[in-house]
C-alpha cells in the first residue's frame, strides 16, 4: 500500500492528513486514512508580538515530533510539510524550521500566499463543476483569504490577502487590505455573468453542515447570512455548550462568516458550493503529481 502525508501548519491549527494512494482509470487518486487536527493557534503570537513564543514552540516541536512517529507506523513513503500566514510572518520562523529538523527530523517549508493557493487549487474541483459558470474560488484560513477566479474551467486570476479569522480576532486586519480586496474583486468579477462560489476551509465545512444543506448542493447566500445572525446572537459560551461547537472553532466561526458574506456581496454571489478540500488534500494531490504522474 503506498501512502503520502501531509502537514499544514496554520495559524489557527496544524493538520496531518495520512493517505492511502491507488491507481484510478485515469491516473491515481487517494483515500484518506487518518487527519489528526491539534488546535496550537500559533497566529496569535505571529500577528501580535511578531514572533512564536517559547511555550508555543514546544507545542509545536512536540506535535511534529508525534506526526513523525505516526507517519513512520503507517510506513509513509513521500510527505509535504508546509507552514503557511503565522510562520511566514514569525521573525523566528527560519529559527523553528531548523529545531524541527534537529527534533523531529522533518523538512518544513514556509509557503508564500501565492504556492498556498496552488496547493490549494491542486485538488482541481473545478474539473468536476458547471461550465457554464464562472466561479469564485475563496480559502479562508486563520491568517490569509486565498481568492481566484475560474472562467471555463481555467484559472484567470488569484490573490492571497491577509485577512483571517485569527488576524480579525486579534484586531490586525487592516481596513486598506479590506479595501484593497473590495477593488480587486471588483476588478476581476464586474463582466463575469452567473459567477458561483466555492468556499473551502474548516469553517465553510462546518457552517455548510449546520446549514442541512443537501450534499452537492450549493449553500445559498441568504442562509449564511441567516446562519450568520443566529451565531452572533450566542455568546461564546453559548456557542460551545448549545451548539455544541468546539472551543477552537466556536471563536474563528464568526470571522469566517463574516469573511465569506463579504466577497459573496461584493462580487454578487448567490451560492456557493463547499467541496469539502482544503490545503493538506491539495498537497497530497501535489505529491501525486510530483512522483506519480
Amino acid at each position: 500500500m503506498l501512502r503520502y502525508a501531509a502537514i499544514d501548519i496554520g495559524s489557527n491549527a496544524v493538520r496531518l492528513l495520512i493517505a492511502d494512494i491507488s491507481k484510478k482509470e485515469k491516473g491515481y487518486g487517494f483515500k484518506k486514512n487518518t487527519l489528526v487536527r491539534v488546535p496550537l493557534r500559533l497566529g496569535d503570537d505571529a500577528f501580535l508580538d511578531h514572533k512564536i513564543s517559547l511555550k508555543k514552540i514546544d507545542d509545536l516541536v512536540k506535535t511534529m515530533v508525534s506526526f513523525k512517529n505516526l507517519m513512520d507506523v503507517y510506513k509513509v513513503t513521500h510527505y509535504l510539510a508546509c507552514a503557511t500566514s503565522a510562520m511566514r510572518e514569525a521573525e523566528n520562523g527560519a529559527e523553528i524550521i531548523k529545531l524541527i529538523k534537529e527534533k523531529a527530523n522533518l523538512d518544513l517549508e514556509i509557503i508564500e500566499g501565492k504556492r498556498e493557493a496552488n496547493i490549494i487549487y491542486a485538488n482541481h474541483i473545478e474539473e468536476n463543476l458547471d461550465v457554464k459558470k464562472s466561479y469564485l474560488y475563496i480559502d479562508v484560513g486563520g491568517g490569509s483569504t486565498e481568492i481566484s477566479v475560474f472562467v471555463n474551467q481555467r484559472l484567470v486570476a488569484s490573490k492571497s490577502f491577509n485577512i483571517g479569522t485569527i488576524r480579525i480576532l486579534d484586531n490586525q486586519d487592516k481596513s486598506e487590505t479590506w479595501q484593497e480586496m473590495k477593488e480587486w474583486i471588483r476588478k476581476h468579477t464586474k463582466e463575469i455573468k452567473n459567477l458561483a462560489g466555492i468556499g473551502t476551509g474548516g469553517n465553510i465545512n462546518k457552517l455548510f453542515r449546520m446549514s442541512e444543506t443537501k450534499e452537492d448542493q450549493p449553500l445559498s447566500f441568504l442562509k449564511l447570512k441567516k446562519m450568520y445572525v443566529e451565531l452572533s446572537s450566542y455568546s461564546l459560551k453559548e456557542r460551545i455548550a448549545v451548539l455544541k461547537l468546539n472551543p477552537d472553532r466556536a471563536d474563528v466561526i464568526i470571522p469566517a462568516c463574516e469573511i465569506y458574506i463579504t466577497l459573496m456581496r461584493w462580487a454578487a454571489i448567490k451560492e456557493i458550493y463547499v467541496p469539502k478540500v482544503g490545503m493538506v488534500d491539495g498537497m497530497i494531490n501535489l505529491l501525486i503529481e510530483e512522483n506519480l504522474v
